[in-house]
């Protein structure tokens, strides 16, 4: 083997190792994700709901789910979670971006994105 078709195989099996950790990682993240749901669902359906930003539908079909069921869901190389922040006002309010904003404007700027999300949640509802 030529040291050209070397490189190639080394670059085929280093990124098949990440793409496999990856899918790891979201296995991971499914499974936190998931197993949280159902602990914020057992401590408060509604804020549950609000905080996860689920219909009542979902939460209920989360509420029910086993254990195993979890695994099976939570083993799959999709993403079961996604960022409900998908405009630039709620990113910028968050991250302050282009602004040297002070402590105490950190506050009021979170108190604005939750109160947008919270709007969100409620046109979903």
């Amino acid at each position: 083997m030529d040291t050209t078709m070397q490189a190639s195989t080394a670059q085929t099996q280093a990124r098949a190792r990440a793409t496999e950790h990856l899918l790891e990682e979201i296995r991971e993240t499914n499974l936190s994700y998931l197993m949280l749901a159902q602990n914020l669902i057992r401590a408060d359906r509604e804020e549950a709901m609000f905080r996860l930003g689920l219909s009542e539908s979902t939460v209920d079909i989360l509420a029910r789910l086993s254990p195993a069921q979890i695994m099976r869901m939570a083993s799959g190389s999709t993403l079961l979670c996604q960022f409900r922040m998908n405009d630039d006002i709620v990113w910028n309010l968050l991250t302050h971006h282009g602004k040297g904003a002070a402590a105490a404007n950190d506050g009021a700027s979170r108190l604005h994105a939750s109160i947008l999300l919270a709007g969100r949640h409620q046109q979903a509802a």
